[in-house]
Protein backbone atom coordinates (compact mmCIF):
# COMPACT_ATOMS: atom_id res chain seq x y z
CA UNK A 1 0.00 0.00 0.00
CA UNK A 2 1.40 3.24 -1.27
CA UNK A 3 1.60 6.20 1.13
CA UNK A 4 1.37 9.59 -0.13
CA UNK A 5 2.32 12.79 1.73
CA UNK A 6 -0.37 15.60 0.89
CA UNK A 7 0.06 19.53 1.76
CA UNK A 8 -2.82 20.72 4.12
CA UNK A 9 -5.11 22.80 2.49
CA UNK A 10 -6.18 23.93 -1.07
CA UNK A 11 -3.40 21.81 -2.82
CA UNK A 12 -4.93 18.57 -0.99
CA UNK A 13 -8.19 19.25 -2.10
CA UNK A 14 -7.22 19.63 -5.78
CA UNK A 15 -4.91 16.75 -5.89
CA UNK A 16 -7.57 14.76 -4.08
CA UNK A 17 -10.04 15.27 -6.89
CA UNK A 18 -7.61 14.30 -9.35
CA UNK A 19 -7.43 10.97 -7.70
CA UNK A 20 -11.45 11.30 -7.68
CA UNK A 21 -11.44 11.64 -10.97
CA UNK A 22 -8.43 8.68 -12.00
CA UNK A 23 -10.16 6.19 -9.41
CA UNK A 24 -14.17 7.44 -10.06
CA UNK A 25 -14.62 7.50 -6.14
CA UNK A 26 -14.82 10.08 -3.83
CA UNK A 27 -11.75 10.56 -1.78
CA UNK A 28 -12.12 13.10 1.39
CA UNK A 29 -10.39 13.73 5.08
CA UNK A 30 -13.08 13.19 7.13
CA UNK A 31 -13.08 16.20 9.90
CA UNK A 32 -9.90 16.76 11.10
CA UNK A 33 -8.38 13.56 10.60
CA UNK A 34 -4.81 13.51 8.89
CA UNK A 35 -4.75 10.05 7.64
CA UNK A 36 -7.13 8.57 4.73
CA UNK A 37 -6.68 5.13 3.69
CA UNK A 38 -8.45 4.65 0.56
CA UNK A 39 -8.22 2.17 -2.86
CA UNK A 40 -4.68 1.07 -1.27
CA UNK A 41 -3.63 4.05 -0.89
CA UNK A 42 -2.77 5.81 2.26
CA UNK A 43 -2.71 9.61 2.24
CA UNK A 44 -1.05 12.05 4.99
CA UNK A 45 -2.58 15.32 5.25
CA UNK A 46 1.31 17.82 6.42
CA UNK A 47 2.48 20.89 6.34
CA UNK A 48 3.42 22.32 2.79
CA UNK A 49 7.20 22.54 4.40
CA UNK A 50 7.35 18.90 5.39
CA UNK A 51 6.05 17.20 2.29
CA UNK A 52 9.50 16.68 0.91
CA UNK A 53 10.93 15.43 4.55
CA UNK A 54 8.32 13.06 4.89
CA UNK A 55 9.02 11.51 1.33
CA UNK A 56 13.32 12.08 1.60
CA UNK A 57 12.89 9.84 4.53
CA UNK A 58 10.74 6.74 3.69
CA UNK A 59 7.69 8.09 6.11
CA UNK A 60 5.73 8.53 2.90
CA UNK A 61 6.52 6.70 -0.96
CA UNK A 62 4.85 9.58 -2.66
CA UNK A 63 3.77 13.52 -2.07
CA UNK A 64 2.36 16.62 -3.94
CA UNK A 65 4.02 19.42 -3.32
CA UNK A 66 4.86 22.91 -5.01
CA UNK A 67 8.11 23.07 -6.98
CA UNK A 68 9.16 26.24 -4.78
CA UNK A 69 9.47 23.86 -1.84
CA UNK A 70 10.81 20.96 -3.20
CA UNK A 71 13.82 23.82 -4.50
CA UNK A 72 14.20 25.28 -0.88
CA UNK A 73 14.54 21.87 0.72
CA UNK A 74 16.86 20.64 -1.98
CA UNK A 75 16.57 16.58 -1.49
CA UNK A 76 17.52 14.48 -3.51
CA UNK A 77 14.24 13.39 -4.75
CA UNK A 78 12.75 12.04 -7.68
CA UNK A 79 10.18 14.52 -10.05
CA UNK A 80 7.44 12.50 -11.36
CA UNK A 81 4.88 14.44 -12.76
CA UNK A 82 3.85 18.39 -12.95
CA UNK A 83 -0.16 17.97 -11.69
CA UNK A 84 -0.70 22.01 -13.06
CA UNK A 85 -2.59 22.63 -9.75
CA UNK A 86 -1.47 25.26 -7.54
CA UNK A 87 0.43 27.69 -10.19
CA UNK A 88 2.37 30.81 -8.70
CA UNK A 89 5.35 32.32 -9.21
CA UNK A 90 8.51 33.26 -6.77
CA UNK A 91 8.81 37.09 -7.18
CA UNK A 92 10.97 39.83 -6.16
CA UNK A 93 8.18 42.62 -4.40
CA UNK A 94 9.69 46.29 -3.79
CA UNK A 95 7.92 49.55 -2.86
CA UNK A 96 6.02 51.26 -6.01
CA UNK A 97 8.37 53.57 -5.93
CA UNK A 98 11.95 51.81 -6.20
CA UNK A 99 13.31 50.86 -8.78
CA UNK A 100 15.56 47.29 -8.56
CA UNK A 101 19.29 48.08 -8.56
CA UNK A 102 21.17 45.27 -9.51
CA UNK A 103 24.09 46.94 -9.39
CA UNK A 104 23.74 47.27 -5.52
CA UNK A 105 26.81 46.22 -3.48
CA UNK A 106 24.67 44.70 -1.00
CA UNK A 107 21.13 44.13 -1.13
CA UNK A 108 18.77 43.40 1.59
CA UNK A 109 16.02 40.75 1.39
CA UNK A 110 13.55 39.15 3.51
CA UNK A 111 12.05 35.73 2.87
CA UNK A 112 11.35 32.18 3.71
CA UNK A 113 12.94 31.11 0.65
CA UNK A 114 16.57 31.60 1.48
CA UNK A 115 17.79 28.53 -0.54
CA UNK A 116 16.30 29.69 -3.76
CA UNK A 117 16.92 33.49 -3.00
CA UNK A 118 20.51 32.97 -1.87
CA UNK A 119 21.09 30.70 -5.50
CA UNK A 120 19.39 33.43 -7.89
CA UNK A 121 21.61 36.48 -6.46
CA UNK A 122 25.10 34.40 -6.43
CA UNK A 123 24.43 33.93 -10.39
CA UNK A 124 24.17 37.36 -10.64
CA UNK A 125 27.07 37.65 -8.95
CA UNK A 126 25.18 40.07 -5.93
CA UNK A 127 26.25 40.30 -2.24
CA UNK A 128 22.94 39.87 -0.61
CA UNK A 129 21.95 39.92 3.26
CA UNK A 130 18.75 37.64 3.85
CA UNK A 131 16.26 38.22 6.55
CA UNK A 132 14.03 35.12 7.36
CA UNK A 133 10.26 36.17 7.94
CA UNK A 134 7.59 33.54 7.93
CA UNK A 135 4.52 35.85 7.84
CA UNK A 136 3.15 39.34 7.60
CA UNK A 137 6.36 39.98 4.87
CA UNK A 138 5.26 42.30 2.88
CA UNK A 139 5.93 44.90 5.78
CA UNK A 140 9.43 44.38 5.33
CA UNK A 141 10.28 46.88 2.76
CA UNK A 142 7.61 49.29 3.82
CA UNK A 143 9.46 50.18 7.44
CA UNK A 144 13.59 49.40 6.31
CA UNK A 145 14.09 46.05 7.06
CA UNK A 146 14.78 45.06 3.73
CA UNK A 147 15.16 46.41 0.67
CA UNK A 148 12.86 44.06 -1.21
CA UNK A 149 10.84 40.76 -0.88
CA UNK A 150 10.97 37.74 -2.14
CA UNK A 151 8.14 36.12 -2.03
CA UNK A 152 4.97 33.59 -3.81
CA UNK A 153 2.33 35.88 -6.42
CA UNK A 154 -0.53 34.11 -7.31
CA UNK A 155 -2.28 36.96 -8.30
CA UNK A 156 -0.45 39.85 -6.79
CA UNK A 157 -2.88 41.11 -4.76
CA UNK A 158 -1.29 41.26 -1.45
CA UNK A 159 1.12 42.72 -2.93
CA UNK A 160 -0.58 45.68 -4.15
CA UNK A 161 -3.04 46.29 -1.56
CA UNK A 162 0.52 47.14 0.66
CA UNK A 163 2.17 49.06 -1.73
CA UNK A 164 4.15 47.27 -2.87
CA UNK A 165 5.17 46.36 -6.72
CA UNK A 166 6.07 43.47 -8.82
CA UNK A 167 9.46 42.94 -10.27
CA UNK A 168 11.54 39.88 -11.81
CA UNK A 169 10.69 36.62 -11.36
CA UNK A 170 12.83 33.86 -9.58
CA UNK A 171 10.91 30.48 -10.56
CA UNK A 172 7.55 29.55 -11.53
CA UNK A 173 5.91 27.08 -9.54
CA UNK A 174 3.27 24.21 -9.67
CA UNK A 175 2.48 21.29 -7.54
CA UNK A 176 4.58 17.91 -8.52
CA UNK A 177 4.25 14.57 -7.70
CA UNK A 178 7.45 13.44 -6.43
CA UNK A 179 8.84 9.78 -5.07
CA UNK A 180 12.35 8.91 -3.18
CA UNK A 181 14.71 6.66 -5.47
CA UNK A 182 14.35 3.78 -2.58
CA UNK A 183 10.55 3.17 -3.05
CA UNK A 184 10.68 4.24 -6.67
CA UNK A 185 13.19 1.43 -6.81
CA UNK A 186 10.88 -1.13 -5.14
CA UNK A 187 7.22 -0.37 -6.46
CA UNK A 188 7.97 1.27 -9.78
CA UNK A 189 5.22 -0.67 -11.20
CA UNK A 190 2.49 0.69 -9.55
CA UNK A 191 4.08 4.41 -9.55
CA UNK A 192 4.31 4.70 -12.94
CA UNK A 193 1.01 3.09 -13.13
CA UNK A 194 -0.39 5.63 -11.07
CA UNK A 195 1.02 8.72 -12.54
CA UNK A 196 -0.44 7.50 -16.08
CA UNK A 197 -3.92 7.66 -14.30
CA UNK A 198 -2.77 11.11 -12.99
CA UNK A 199 -2.13 12.27 -16.17
CA UNK A 200 -5.19 13.46 -17.84
CA UNK A 201 -3.83 15.59 -20.11
CA UNK A 202 -2.23 12.29 -21.82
Amino acid sequence: MLTIALPKGRIAKLTLEKFEYAFEEKFEFQNRKLILKKAGFVFLNVRNQDVPTYVNYGSADLGVVGLDVLEEKNYDIVKLLDLGIGKCKLSIGLKNEDEFDYNSPLIKVATKHENIVRRYFEKKAMAVDIIKLYGSIELAPLVGLADCIVDIVETGDTMKENGLKIGDTIMKSSAFLITNKNSFTINKTQILKLVKLLDHDN
